[in-house]
């Protein structure tokens, strides 16, 4: 049966995927503060050292798990990672203490990162060049759908009386069974999600439901990025019989073997974009982290009244959304897809100092809508440096690459959780080894000084700071030249 669009089912599929990788990601931050930490005799130390366990198997994970899939395919490397995730997320609720906890997340961290390869791996199988930021922006928007969802879901669960109307659950969870109750149902949404992926999922040129118009319309954007990679390398362009026989569903030319590490490792695309994602997802976790923080430390606000947050969440939707749109938009009016991605950047970029407001909004609903509007530029932005990687990088080391680049976001991370630690310390104040986490250990050995010359500067060092990163970063990949050479 043949089904129009079906690349859309498919980016639908994995909007979900990115749903529940969310939803098991937040689960702990929510039931940690009144369930879990209690229960598992955990103190502020040792929860922080197992976000930083969290953090260090995502970063590893991200270095291997992209040549995991490119070597699987899409469709088992997908299936193999969230069901791996899913497992570990439903084995949280057998933690009795701090290194169980710490295994499991670990698991959990490992295996959440993979999907990000797989599915920006999909949306080069599936889509062509005009369509691919829209794509990886509607499956991005699903992580910001998963975290204003987790709340609701995970909160009633873990306040149920199950010792009262379900005893047999209480009695073969124990102490706790709402909290671990709750790791179960949702570890368990993502094992049903595997199976109409792997139903459904496979080559566009293998799957039964795609059309011969929309094999066309991937073969002519195929045939057109070959065109335009030869003339970046000063070849001559294609003659108009070869173009034709690409149009004709034609697959595009592939690379005789995937990237070695050395290619990876060596390549100045590869760097560009590491480092411009090392440099501005910080905003983003910022926002995920730590606002909540600023609004109660600078506006006074209360736990029950962080539920006026929706904005900043909804604006990450709307970002993820817009920012596909833009550069989708320059591709149908001729612009070459890294240079359409480029300029889209660059309004977003110029859109940050936004964020100069947030830190001196008079009340705590001013800096939440104008937190908003920082985010859809922060989005935006991120969509589009996602999209570079598809568009300059080849299918068949795609996953590798992606996965060497996005470790540069939890790199970049975990040095904004740092610098904001220090922040917020007074001036002067001497760092404490023993109460630290070990990974605020390790950068602070390597990047001590900075950590001192930014102690005491407050919420408001960082907004200043979080303005001109994107510029930053624009600047450097423009005058690397990404937009004008792969190589």
């Amino acid at each position: 049966m043949k089904i129009p669009n079906f690349r859309w089912f498919i980016i639908a599929l994995v909007f979900l995927a990115a749903v529940l990788n969310y939803i098991d990601r937040q689960a702990l931050s929510l039931l940690a503060p009144d369930y879990i930490k209690k229960d598992l005799g955990l103190d502020d130390s040792g929860y922080a050292s197992i976000v930083n366990i969290f953090l260090v198997a995502y970063t590893i994970s991200y270095l291997v798990s992209g040549r995991l899939i490119d070597k699987l395919g899409t469709r088992l490397g997908m299936a193999v990672f969230v069901a791996f995730w899913s497992v570990s997320n439903m084995l949280t609720a057998a933690a009795h203490g701090f290194r169980s906890l710490g295994a499991y997340r670990f698991a959990l961290g490992l295996g959440e990162a993979g999907v990000w390869p797989a599915a920006s791996k999909s949306v080069s199988e599936w889509f062509p060049a005009k369509e691919r930021a829209l794509a990886i922006g509607v499956y991005t928007m699903g992580s910001t759908i998963g975290a204003i969802a987790t709340p609701f879901l995970v909160l009633p669960l873990a306040g149920f009386d199950f010792a009262t109307h379900l005893p047999f659950v209480h009695n073969l969870l124990g102490a706790g069974a709402g909290w671990r109750m709750a790791f179960i149902l949702t570890g368990g949404a993502g094992l049903l999600w595997v199976v109409p992926w792997l139903l459904l999922y496979r080559q566009p040129r293998q799957s039964p439901f795609a059309t011969e118009k929309d094999l066309k319309l991937l073969a002519d954007s195929e045939a057109a990025e070959a065109a335009a990679a030869n003339n970046n390398n000063n070849n001559a362009a294609p003659k108009a019989g070869q173009a034709s026989c690409l149009s004709n569903a034609a697959p595009a030319p592939a690379a005789t073997s995937p990237w070695s590490w050395k290619q990876i490792f060596s390549s100045r695309v590869v760097w560009l974009l590491l480092l411009g994602r090392l440099i501005t997802d910080p905003a983003w976790y910022f926002y995920q982290f730590w606002f909540p923080m600023f609004l109660r430390d600078s506006h006074g606000v209360s736990k029950s009244g962080l539920t006026m947050m929706w904005p900043v969440f909804a604006a990450a939707g709307l970002g993820s959304v817009i920012g596909g749109l833009l550069s989708g938009h320059l591709i149908k009016r001729g612009v070459a897809p890294a240079a359409s991605r480029l300029w889209t950047m660059l309004g977003c970029a110029l859109l940050m100092p936004v964020s100069l407001l947030v830190a001196g909004a008079g009340s705590p609903v001013a800096a939440t809508w104008l937190a908003a509007a920082s985010i859809v530029a922060a989005l935006a932005w991120l969509i589009n440096i996602s999209s570079l990687v598809v568009d300059l990088v080849p299918k068949n080391s795609l996953g590798a690459v992606f996965g060497v680049v996005a470790a540069g976001s939890t790199v970049g991370g975990i040095i904004m959780n740092t610098l904001i630690s220090s922040m917020l310390k007074p001036a002067g104040a001497i760092f404490d080894s023993a109460k630290a986490g070990f990974l605020d250990n390790a950068v602070n050995a390597i990047i001590g000084p900075l950590l001192r010359q930014v102690q005491g500067g407050g919420y408001a060092m960082w907004f200043t700071l979080m303005a001109f990163l994107h510029l930053a970063a624009w600047l450097m990949l423009y005058f690397g030249r990404i937009h004008k050479k792969a190589g």
